[in-house]
């Protein structure tokens, strides 16, 4: 028989709870339950719209959809620039096995040593981190094939440069962020950029998205650019350029080819250059896109500008005899020498064979506001109206200040500064009848409007004595071109170096046109410090000019003017500077 328990004996049952203890406990339970009610009326209700935002921010995500970088072309529709998918690598590195026997395998995809691919994933931030960017499609799908837990993928573009070093300067590079860095890419940024879309969606904690929350907001693909550039024009120059800088070994070269009925840029290159598509250890000398960049004392190339100016103001005649003998003219106790000397020239042989001390007897005759007046007025000294970065306004100093000697300097080249791009620009004056018309980097079928400088038939007569510059007897025989009458100038340059000019060290120029009685390109060649096979423009920049020349035309389909025939180029007649 079972036990029986009388448990209403119990002194601890049978003892008398306080009253008031209870109510206590009964109040306490009554007052958590109303704090807990109006925690969820202020969670619900009063901050509702606080506590969404926080938790939005915990699961939900706006993921950029990036746009389509526009192409960029040349004027016949051929690529420059473009943009291919690419995959970029990230992890996140608390869910990576860092001692995975495939890390290794991995690292040897993304073309890093295994320590450095370790280090990234040992980053402190533990969500996310970068592996790599922008990898080929084949890598990346071989990395998916790896199936390493924490590894992911996100689809991303990269930008192609199928012309290489050849048009480096003209289109320049994105970085990895798919943003202009140099070129076009930089100078027409908004353009091309395109506008970026957007997705709304909910992530889990592995970053994997669990829904759209939102309407997807399409990205706006980037227009198409096209240029003015040619692309074969532009490889020709730049392989001719090329050449010409390391047969003389000198130290830089720049060419540029423009288009005088609608002041399209054809060409522009430099040499040393670099490959867009491979830009590692970049130094500023293959940066450098000279041609606007740089700037140097002209020589010899002002000459033509000294005698058109003193044809309009009726100072002289193409005829007109200049005595030049003994070959020096001193001004303000400086002496200026003509490297051979002469007797009496006229103003057309004078710019033929290149007289410093006959254009300076021309120069004397003006006032030096004419002179300033007349070189500010063919764009030097004021920056080009070019939408690339880095280009520079040169040198030209008020007419006020000039003495005597430094107007007799500056009437053939020294004591002002240009760029190549200002010197090809102003020696449309003479191909375009008088006229100074704007350059374009973007493709133009519209004629060029100009603002006119000299009269028509003082301009057409200083392109006759360009003519004869290319003849024999001139200074720039070498620039002959097979099948085109051509004109153009030569000069050399010392190189300053602080308050003076280096010992040795020069710059050989030709800026001419072609064919010489209508002229369709305008073609500027600069040597900077050829240190073999002579430095004269004539001898190292000349025969650049020459063939890009010839190849231009026929691409351009311009028909020869002369017959074609075999001629044998005298030495030019080294001109002075």
């Amino acid at each position: 028989m079972s036990r029986s328990i009388n448990y209403a004996s119990s002194p601890l049952l049978a003892s008398k709870t306080p009253v008031w203890r209870s109510k206590f406990i009964v109040f306490g339970l009554a007052l958590a339950f109303a704090g807990l009610a109006g925690r969820a009326a202020y969670v619900q209700v009063i901050g509702n719209d606080f506590f969404q935002r926080q938790g939005e921010v915990r699961f939900a995500r706006t993921l950029e959809l990036p746009a389509n970088r526009g192409r960029v072309l040349d004027r016949n529709g051929l690529i420059l620039a473009s943009s291919v998918v690419a995959q970029s690598i990230w992890a996140i590195p608390e869910d990576v096995d860092k001692n995975h026997p495939k890390l290794r395998e991995l690292a040897r995809l993304l073309d890093m040593p295994l320590a450095e691919l370790r280090k990234r994933l040992a980053d402190n931030d533990k969500t996310f981190v970068w592996v790599k960017r922008q990898v080929d499609e084949p890598v990346a799908q071989k990395i998916a094939a790896l199936g390493i837990k924490g590894i992911y993928q996100r689809r991303e573009y990269k930008r192609q440069y199928p012309e290489g070093e050849a048009t480096a300067h003209v289109v320049g590079f994105t970085n990895v962020e798919d943003r202009g860095q140099e070129g076009v890419e930089l100078a027409f940024q908004s353009q091309l950029a395109g506008k970026a879309g957007s997705r709304r969606v909910i992530k889990d904690r592995l970053g994997r998205v669990v829904e759209d929350v939102q309407d997807v907001v399409p990205p706006v693909d980037g227009p198409d650019l096209s240029l003015s550039i040619d692309s074969k024009v532009q490889y020709f120059a730049w392989q001719k350029l090329r050449q010409a800088v390391l047969q003389h070994k000198a130290k830089a070269g720049s060419v540029i080819v423009l288009d005088t009925r609608t002041g399209e840029v054809l060409a522009l290159a430099n040499y040393p250059s670099y490959d867009p598509n491979q830009r590692r250890n970049l130094s500023g000398e293959q940066l450098r896109n000279r041609v606007l960049t740089d700037t140097f004392e002209p020589g010899s190339t002002m000459k033509p500008f000294i005698a058109a100016l003193a044809l309009d103001k009726g100072l002289v005649r193409p005829n007109t005899p200049i005595q030049t003998a003994p070959g020096r003219i001193v001004i303000g106790g400086s002496t200026i020498r003509d490297t051979h000397p002469k007797d009496v020239l006229t103003v057309s042989e004078v710019i033929q064979k290149s007289s410093n001390v006959g254009t300076v007897k021309m120069a004397m005759q003006m006032s030096p506001r004419e002179m300033w007046e007349m070189y500010a007025q063919v764009g030097f000294g004021q920056k080009p109206q070019v939408p690339f970065p880095g280009a520079v306004a040169g040198r030209l100093r008020p007419y006020k200040s000039w003495r005597p000697i430094e107007q007799a300097t500056m009437s053939y080249g020294y004591g002002l500064s240009v760029s190549l791009y200002q010197l090809a620009q102003a020696y449309t004056i003479f191909a375009r009848e008088g006229e100074l018309i704007p350059l374009t980097l973007l493709k133009s079928d519209t004629p060029a409007q100009g603002v006119r400088v000299f009269s028509a038939q003082n301009a057409r007569a200083v392109r006759d004595m360009l003519g004869l510059v290319t003849k024999p007897g001139g200074s720039a025989t070498r620039a002959q071109t097979m099948g085109y009458s051509v004109g153009g100038k030569t000069g050399t340059a010392r190189k300053q170096e602080g308050n003076g000019y280096a010992e040795g060290k020069y710059r050989g120029f030709f800026v001419g046109m072609a064919p010489i009685e209508q002229p369709r390109i305008i073609v500027a060649v600069s040597i900077d410090e050829p240190s073999e096979g002579g430095f004269y423009g004539g001898l190292v920049a000349a025969p650049v000019f020459s063939e890009t020349v010839q190849e231009t035309l026929r691409i351009l389909g311009v028909q020869p003017d002369m017959n074609v025939k075999p001629q044998i180029f005298g030495e030019p007649v080294e001109e002075t500077f």
